[in-house]
């Protein structure tokens, strides 16, 4: 038995070390890059950064194109740290909230050189610490002592992967729209956020059970926010079971589509601009919708069921399950009311996400 870290223990370790300023490692065979996020940076911890080597700052394809900087490496850029910038260069680059005061950025100067796997790598990780997507880095042959080093391939495959659950917790939880309820906590081996399961009533595991996937959405299910449409669905979904007598509901995680509470609130300032919901994920250098849909399948199949009748407008959640081995024997539409703050939104769903409405 080993009491070393395993690499999801590594992947975790670095995620953190992200999150409050430090430099993390990537390596690959004898040559290493350090990285730190753009949006933690700070100007002592960029002058350590910088003594390494010059610093090439990485920003995904959509973030590239808001910047108008040129994308030489399919899916991301890479751009030359100017010598007289600071760590409020790196955090401008990262996050759109700057660019309506200063629209005309750079000129820049792209990196075409070399490999940038691990550039990529790292905003991939940036991307798991609910980060902006865009980190500072140097390439060097020796690491720091003291540093996190994740080695590429295994932390690639980490990430790429999906963390086995386990579950901890179960309590009876009378709710008001469905008194027969029972909570489920299950937590993931690789310390990322827990997920819960509603289940209502005693359902039959050998027919297909009435579910929801229900992402998190803090501002529409706790604060009632009019500009989504997340808590009506989520009391619509948890009545429909209460009339059933049975039914279970996942929520999940993933707030703000995946990208997290912060970046969600930075998408609805840019929503205050005149962007749309899509628009303003890729200003901020993220997907359409970056949720794993395989954490709702997981589940099912560790509540022991096998098929679903799918309370869902979105395809792709249909598609998700049957792809992850959960047949779906129904598409049941969510249908819920419209308002003056969310019209737009839910065309934009319809539209630009295919959403069925």
């Amino acid at each position: 038995m080993s009491l070393l870290p395993t690499i999801s223990d590594l992947v975790a370790r670095a995620r953190s070390d992200l999150r409050v300023g430090l430099p993390v490692a990537l390596q690959a065979g004898d040559h290493a890059l350090v990285v730190m996020a753009c949006e933690t940076a700070s100007d002592t911890r960029l002058g350590g950064l910088r003594a390494l080597g010059p610093v090439v700052a990485a920003i995904t394809g959509w973030r590239a194109e808001t910047l108008k900087v040129r994308i030489y490496d399919g899916d991301i850029a890479r751009i030359r740290m100017p010598a007289d910038a600071g760590a409020r260069w790196l955090c401008e680059l990262a996050d759109p909230a700057c660019d309506l005061g200063a629209p005309l950025r750079g000129p820049f100067r792209e990196e075409r050189e070399g490999d940038a796997s691990l550039h990529r790598l790292a905003l991939v990780l940036a991307k798991s610490a609910q980060l902006l997507p865009a980190v500072a880095a140097v390439s060097v042959s020796q690491v720091p002592e003291g540093l996190t080093v994740l080695p590429a391939d295994a932390a690639a495959e980490d990430l790429a992967g999906h963390a086995p659950m386990a579950a901890v917790a179960t309590a009876r939880l009378p709710m008001e729209l469905a008194e027969a309820g029972r909570l489920h906590i299950f937590r993931p081996d690789n310390a990322e956020i827990e997920h819960y399961a509603i289940e209502v009533g005693r359902p039959d595991r050998a027919q297909p059970v009435l579910a929801r996937l229900h992402s998190a959405c803090f501002t529409g299910d706790v604060l009632g926010s009019m500009k989504c449409d997340c808590g009506p669905q989520l009391r619509t979904a948890l009545a429909e079971m209460g009339k059933a007598g049975e039914g279970v509901l996942l929520y999940l995680n993933q707030e703000g589509r995946g990208i997290g509470l912060a970046n969600k609130m930075r998408a609805y300032a840019l929503q205050d601009q005149g962007f749309d919901t899509v628009e303003a994920n890729h200003r901020l250098g993220f997907e359409d919708d970056e949720r794993d849909f395989r954490i709702g399948a997981d589940l099912l199949k560790r509540m022991g069921f096998g098929a679903v009748r799918l309370m869902t407008n979105n395809p792709r959640k249909v598609e998700m399950m049957r792809e992850e081995g959960i047949e779906v024997a129904e598409r049941v539409p969510l249908v819920t009311p419209t308002n003056r703050f969310n019209a737009h939104y839910l065309n934009v769903k319809r539209d630009k996400s295919g959403h069925l409405l």
